[in-house]
Parts: structure tokens; C-alpha cells; sequence
């Protein structure tokens, strides 16, 4: 029985991930669940599942969530350092960081260094500081389960074969909603249509950042760091159909794929479960059902997000601290229609040419970039 955290319970991945713990009640005991400030959802949650601990980011929506579960035998807490402070129990054997963004990357440290196995949605975590979170979790034993799918289904291409070396990792992406398309028919697409997904069905953020193909940068840095690789062992390949996951081509030539239907259930109960595969009703894959799978190159010109993003993880440093922080302004701009969808490129850029460089930061380094390359990035918004 493992006791799990989930941190951002009430986004895409924390609800899938409910669903999964619902699922196996011999498997997984919920400890605690956080929420930024969907509290509706969070005392919903919390009067479902009956955790130990919930904890409400946003303090002044901590009254509604502790007058809400005031008869339930659950604690209730507020804020930032409740966040960090929560991971730390030692009730909690697991901790699954599904939220967004950066604001995942000091809790996340703080499990590791209580010891916790980490389940990592949060790809952010080692977009932004990889160097300093793997050495961190070698230092403290502790292992980093992977939940994107394509980082999942390299992990399970990689079981057995962990004393083999790696000639190339392959990671696939649907292409996104504009697929094919060039960049003057980007100029005028509006925030509906980026946020229609072709295949996956996932939060706003994740959604833009698909479309735009930057999800598909900041999965390539963090495949870097969770599996040791060089820069140039990690390629990508657009797969419309969103079927094959991700690849492994060893020293041999050979090269392994892990397959299934689009479901983030999947990888989520994978992580969770490893090294067990446990049982699930999930629906199954027919390969009749897609007589064709078809591969095509990224376009990188029209699709800038994917090159600047190549860019940072060749510079390294806070450069991809920089591209990460840049990109959730931009993308939370467009959002609120107040940028173009390829002016978010072009604010991205801006970002990487102007705050300042430093080759080896440390954690108040990347504090530090993350609100320099934000106030820098609201410029160019306004």
C-alpha cells in the first residue's frame, strides 16, 4: 500500500490521477491533495476521498475549505510553505507533483530531500533546474518515476535494459492542432482554437504549449536530465496519430516503442504502481482501428518554440529557466488574448537575448532568473 501525495489535485493529471487511486484501493492510500485555488473542486475531492491533509495555496481561500470539512477528520492548511512543509510527512511514501509550471519546482525539492519517491508531471521541475534536482535525488537515494507520456514510455522501453547503452531517444508529438500549417495562416488562430487538442485532453497551459509545440521543447530538456542523455541523443518526430509514444534505438540498431491508445491514465498509474503493472479496464488498442501510422518531420521554422527550446538546452546554465518562464507569461497573455500566437515566440526570444546568462546558477540563481525573465516578459506583453 503506498501512501500518495498529490500535488495539484484538481488539474488534468491530478483528477486522472483520483481516478486511478479509486481504481485500486488495495494499491494506494491518498495522504494529501493541494490545490492552487479551485477550492469547489478540493473540498469535493476532499469529501470523496477522505484524506489525512489538504492544503489551499491561496490563503484567503482558506476559510471556505476549512469551514467546508469542519466535520471531517481532515487538517486543512494554507499557503506556500504548508505546500513545501505537507511533502514532508512521514505518512506520504510517494509524492505526484502535477502542477504547473514553476511553481512545482520547491516542492518538489523539498520531497526529495525528505526522502519521497517522486511521480513527475510537473516537467518544469527539471526544465528549469535538471542539473540540480538529479544530483539532489542521487544524493538522497531517491527515484524520479516519470508521467509524461512520451517520458513514460521511454522509462518502460528502457526496463531491462538499464546496463545497455543509448544511441537515441525518439520522442513523438501529434503535431498539435496546426499541424501543416505555415506561418502566416498562424497569425489570427484564437485562443478556442489552439485549445481544441486533436488527441489529448489536458489543461489550458499544456494545450498552447502543444500547439505551439514548446510542450515538445521542454520535454526534450527534461528527457535530458531523466535519462543522462547528451543533446544530441534526443530527437523528435511528429506522429499525428499519437499512438506510438516514444522510442529507444540502442548501440545495436534496434529500437524499441511503446504503444497504446492516448490516455494519461496510463502512464500516471504506471508511475504510481512501478515496478508493478497493475490491472486496469483502460480501453485497449486494435491496430486495425489505425491501419496507418505516419511520421513527418517538426517544422522548426514555423514552429520556433521547438528550436528555441533546442537552443536553451545547447547553452544551458538558467537559459532554459529563462525559455520556461518567458513561455507561461507568454502563454498566460495569450490566453487572455492580449498576444498573437506567434508573438509568443517572438517574446520568448526576446527573453533568452536580454536577461542575463549565467553558465552554472545555483537555486537563488534560478529565483532570481525566473523573476527577471517574468518582469521582462509583462514588458513586452504591455
Amino acid at each position: 500500500m503506498k501512501r500518495i501525495a498529490i500535488l495539484g489535485s484538481t488539474g488534468s493529471i491530478g483528477t486522472q490521477a483520483l481516478e486511478v487511486i479509486k481504481a485500486n484501493p488495495d494499491s494506494f492510500e491518498l495522504e494529501v491533495i493541494t490545490a492552487h485555488s479551485n477550492a469547489d473542486l478540493l473540498i469535493a475531492q476532499a469529501l470523496a476521498f477522505k484524506p489525512n491533509v489538504v492544503v489551499i495555496a491561496r490563503e484567503d481561500l482558506y476559510e471556505q475549505v476549512r469551514d467546508a470539512l469542519q466535520h471531517e477528520d481532515i487538517k486543512v492548511y494554507a499557503g506556500a510553505n504548508a505546500l513545501n512543509s505537507v511533502v514532508e510527512m512521514s505518512t506520504v511514501d510517494m509524492v505526484l507533483t502535477a502542477m504547473v509550471g514553476y511553481a512545482g519546482l520547491q516542492p518538489t525539492i523539498r520531497a526529495i530531500q525528505a526522502g519521497k519517491q517522486i511521480a513527475l508531471a510537473n516537467k518544469e521541475t527539471l526544465v528549469v533546474a535538471g542539473q540540480l534536482i538529479t544530483e539532489l535525488a542521487r544524493e538522497k537515494g531517491v527515484n524520479i518515476y516519470p508521467v509524461d507520456s512520451e517520458h513514460s514510455a521511454i522509462f518502460q522501453c528502457l526496463a531491462g535494459e538499464f546496463h545497455n547503452p543509448i544511441e537515441k531517444i525518439i520522442l513523438t508529438a501529434s503535431g498539435g492542432p496546426f499541424r501543416g500549417r505555415k506561418a502566416e495562416e498562424l497569425r489570427l488562430v484564437t485562443k478556442a482554437q489552439a485549445l481544441k487538442h486533436p488527441n489529448w485532453d489536458m489543461g489550458a497551459k499544456i494545450t498552447i504549449d502543444s500547439a505551439s509545440l514548446m510542450n515538445k521543447g521542454l520535454e526534450v530538456i527534461e528527457a535530458k536530465w531523466l535519462f543522462g542523455l547528451r543533446n544530441d541523443q534526443i530527437e523528435v518526430v511528429v506522429h499525428p496519430q499519437s499512438i506510438i509514444h516514444s522510442l529507444v534505438q540502442f548501440e545495436d540498431g534496434s529500437i524499441k516503442a511503446q504503444l497504446g491508445l492516448p490516455d494519461m491514465k496510463l502512464p500516471i498509474q504506471y508511475a504510481l504502481g512501478y515496478p508493478q503493472r497493475l490491472k486496469s479496464d483502460f480501453p485497449r488498442f486494435n491496430f486495425l482501428d489505425y491501419p496507418q501510422l505516419t511520421f513527418e518531420q517538426p517544422d522548426l521554422k514555423t514552429f520556433r518554440n521547438l528550436q528555441l527550446a533546442y537552443n536553451a538546452m545547447e547553452q544551458g546554465g538558467n537559459m532554459p529557466c529563462i525559455l520556461n518562464a518567458a513561455n507561461e507569461v507568454a502563454v498566460s497573455a495569450f490566453l487572455r488574448d492580449e498576444v498573437g500566437f506567434l508573438e509568443m515566440s517572438d517574446i520568448i526570444e526576446s527573453c533568452m537575448a536580454k536577461v542575463m546568462y549565467i553558465a552554472n546558477p545555483s537555486y537563488n540563481d534560478y529565483v532570481d532568473t525566473d523573476r527577471e525573465a517574468r518582469l521582462r516578459a509583462l514588458e513586452l506583453v504591455k
